[in-house]
């Protein structure tokens, strides 16, 4: 079939050898490329119970037909598994240069098994998998590793994927790095990779899928080039990057403060978007074929953190650190992002357990030094995670097992093991339906809601028909994950978009109703995944301090029976119930 090669690649990191399989082709009418592929994937090779970090689970790469073309936003991979930090589905996403170099070795999907008896770095191509002895890898944050790994394979235009030391230990959380500064950051694949001893992976290759109608991805291209043009959300993106949001949240009144007790930072201008061009030397960077220009490459000149270099800190990073933490400076939020970066792990789940524990000390039910607003107490407490140390051992665990472990467990924040993003779900009440039926625990990526709540979409408040709009934006965010196009293309990539792109790159003529249930059949193998390895619909909620405390000034939040309401809805419409 034209868009795909056909092919998966299966390495055995326990015997260290590998085998070529052929995937069908009804499996890519069914479930196209991308998170389909890697869902699907899920529920043939993981069995029901099995331990994340045991040599069992599987670690799946994937890329999209449309990776390695000329469509913009398409410079991103996959990455699948049973999560470390949820027991459950896990996928995450990172853009950078990595995935049309993996897409040139000529596979959909790579799955990783095993696990090697001592640290393995594992080089790739359209030719060949080689494997080499990474113990002097072993121990080197992430951007050390990447330039090590680069420069023993030697071969221009490779590109790598790494962990840092928290992978090494099994931090439940941590991220696999890439490009320096680009992370495949939650659901804890890190660790993944971090329990096969797989410290790197290089790919270099010439392969190319073949693309069915060239002449109709141009105009596909040019249309949605011709719309960013002027487009004011695309301008937002170029000038700000996502720090743009900090400002938005806030006068939404939306934005998660000192460990979700305020929805609103009475010092967010000290984290915003214009604070960030005024204070730093910041200038745009892209993925390959992106004309947004997201990513900000900041130099801090002055100061404690005088000469540190760094893409980002995304929104939320600030949110994590700044908003949770009450770290109202951003020079301070991106050296712990940075820390974070190079020792590999997730700045959101980091930035929640670190807001937890300044909390606990807040009402009196730990004792530890770190307190709200005290960035290098912070800075310590992640590198004790890193090296599973001190306080820092227990929280490695994540906040599903550690918070009970600290006695917190009546105050932390999360769904199915995961932290939610800076979308305050008690005054964007889609947003509670978004993180509370997220298969991957509180997520924001796979809709990205909270776009049509603030854009006017919806009444931020109403729950009445809110399931069956969500659905549409989880649906069409499905199969922009099918290629992996970046999400930031939601406004100017509509269905009728997805209908045409799919139709050039594999030839394949998809009705919105055929495409429609596409969707619905990936998100069904999420949902089939989770029952399989023992979640089910009681898993499904918010913690009940969300249900409970009030926000902005004793405003009501959202209740239990306005989320059970929406997740029934959701439930029925799906056809789940």
């Amino acid at each position: 079939m034209k868009g795909f090669f056909g092919k998966l690649l299966r390495i055995d990191l326990t015997r260290q050898s590998y085998v070529q399989e052929t995937i069908p082709d009804r499996v890519f009418k069914q479930y196209l490329g991308g998170k389909g592929l890697g869902s699907y994937l899920l529920l043939q090779n993981i069995k029901p119970g099995i331990d994340p970090l045991s040599p069992d689970n599987k670690l799946i790469f994937t890329t999209g037909p449309s990776t390695d073309t000329a469509m913009v936003g398409s410079s991103r991979y996959g990455v699948f598994g049973k999560s470390p930090l949820t027991g459950g589905y896990a996928e995450s996403y990172a853009g950078g240069r990595v995935a049309p170099v993996m897409r040139r070795t000529g596979y959909d999907a790579i799955i990783f098994e095993g696990a090697a008896d001592k640290p393995v770095m594992v080089e790739i191509s359209d030719s060949s998998v080689l494997f080499h002895d990474a113990s002097g890898l072993w121990g080197l944050d992430t951007y050390a590793a990447e330039e090590e790994v680069l420069k023993q394979v030697d071969i221009q235009g490779a590109q790598a994927l790494v962990i840092g030391p928290a992978g090494e230990n099994l931090v439940r959380f941590t991220c696999i790095e890439n490009n320096r500064w680009r992370s495949a950051g939650r659901a804890g694949m890190g660790a993944l990779m971090g329990s096969k001893k797989l410290k790197a992976v290089v790919f270099h290759g010439c392969a190319k899928a073949e693309v069915a109608d060239p002449d109709m991805l141009k105009e596909v291209v040019k249309k949605i080039r011709d719309l960013g043009k002027g487009n004011p959300g695309v301008e937002n993106y170029r000038n700000y990057g996502t720090t743009v949001m900090v400002k938005i949240m806030n006068g939404a009144k939306a934005f998660p403060n000192r460990y979700w007790n305020r929805a609103v930072d009475p010092e967010w201008e000290s984290l915003s978007g214009d604070t960030f061009l005024q204070q730093y030397k910041v200038r745009p960077t892209a993925c390959p074929n992106c004309f947004m220009a997201c990513g900000k490459h900041v130099s801090i000149d002055s100061g404690e953190h005088a000469g540190l270099e760094i893409e980002g800190p995304e929104y939320e990073t600030i949110y994590a650190f700044g908003g949770l933490c009450s770290i109202n400076r951003l020079d301070q939020v991106a050296y712990l992002n940075d820390l974070c970066d190079r020792l590999g792990m997730d700045t959101i789940t980091a930035g929640n357990l670190v807001g937890l524990v300044m909390e606990g000390n807040e009402r009196g039910l730990i004792d530890t030094p770190v307190r709200y607003g005290d960035a290098g107490a912070a800075a310590e407490l992640i590198m004790q995670m890193a090296q599973r140390t001190g306080l820092g051992e227990t929280l490695s665990l994540g906040i599903k097992e550690a918070a009970p472990k600290l006695g917190l467990q009546d105050i932390a924040i999360h769904v199915k093991g995961m932290e939610p993003p800076g979308y305050d779900p008690r005054v964007l009440k889609g947003m509670g339906l978004a993180y509370a039926t997220s298969a991957r625990g509180a997520c924001h990526l796979r809709a990205t809601f909270y776009k049509p709540e603030l854009a006017g979409m919806i009444d931020p408040a109403t729950t009445e028909g809110k399931a069956e709009l969500f659905i549409d934006f989880e649906n069409r965010l499905t199969i922009f994950n099918t290629q992996i196009l970046c999400v930031f293309f939601r406004d100017l990539i509509t269905w009728e978009t997805l209908i045409e792109l799919n139709k050039a790159i594999t030839g394949l003529e998809f009705t919105k109703e055929e495409l429609w249930a596409v969707a619905d059949r990936i998100i069904n193998a999420t949902h089939t995944f989770n029952q399989q390895q023992g979640l089910n619909r009681q898993d499904d909620t918010l913690p009940d301090r969300l249900f409970n405390e009030k926000v902005n000034d004793g405003q009501n939040g959202i209740t239990l029976d306005e989320l059970n309401r929406m997740i029934d809805d959701y439930y029925q419409l799906r056809g789940w119930y």
